[in-house]
């Protein structure tokens, strides 16, 4: 955070450090997701780069949670921010909700990707590079989404005034997300692949 303390926590230094180090970790997470995703698709298989990306992401989960719970301890026990309180709760648990949804969704990709390519009719090579550009779009798209969303946070915390001024950067962030999506799926659903492989490459 900013040298200058932090209007809603006052001198209470440990907390600010708490929150900080809370939203590098998320911020750190989202990272770790596209590297992770980008070198399975790179590899077209599970990988040992790949299992890295997946435990960092899972010790980054765990440590988020440990300092959620001292935070909502030190909040409590201060009895700090009464009328703010709850706002900083609901954005710690959606803030990891965050990289919580991306550990699971690159750990399920890894597990069902992994079965898939040892199926007796594989994707196609063809099949699979029609997707791997849109997709890798996508995942860059969601990340930026969380990196806004972590500097709105971060906003929150120093200048609650001005966290408008990021909000619209994470709504067209999501926008475009859903359009890459949309557009993905019906590019997969439009080939001559079997149902059992089209609904495979979009997870």
């Amino acid at each position: 955070m900013s040298k200058e303390t932090p209007p809603l926590f006052g001198k209470t230094k440990l907390l600010e450090g708490q929150i900080d180090e809370f939203l590098d970790k998320v911020g750190e997470g989202a990272i770790y997701f596209e590297r992770g995703i980008t070198t399975f698709l790179e590899a077209e298989k599970v990988s040992e780069a790949c299992e890295e990306k997946l435990s960092q992401i899972i010790a980054l989960k765990e440590r988020c949670k440990e300092l959620r719970r001292s935070i909502v301890n030190t909040l409590y026990s201060e009895m700090l921010i009464p009328d703010f309180r709850g706002d900083v709760l609901r954005l710690l648990t959606d803030l990891f909700s965050l990289v919580d949804a991306m550990g699971n969704n690159f750990q399920a990709l890894m597990i069902e990707q992994g079965q898939a390519t040892q199926m007796e009719e594989r994707i196609t090579q063809k099949a699979i590079e029609l997707t791997i550009k849109e997709f890798l779009e996508l995942v860059n798209v969601v990340v930026q989404t969380v990196q806004t969303v972590i500097i709105s946070a971060r906003t929150f915390f120093r200048d609650p005034k001005s966290v408008r001024d990021h909000i619209y950067q994470v709504r067209v962030y999501e926008s475009e997300a859903d359009k890459i999506a949309i557009r993905l799926k019906k590019r997969i659903f439009s080939t001559n692949l079997k149902f059992s492989q089209k609904i495979n490459l979009p997870k």
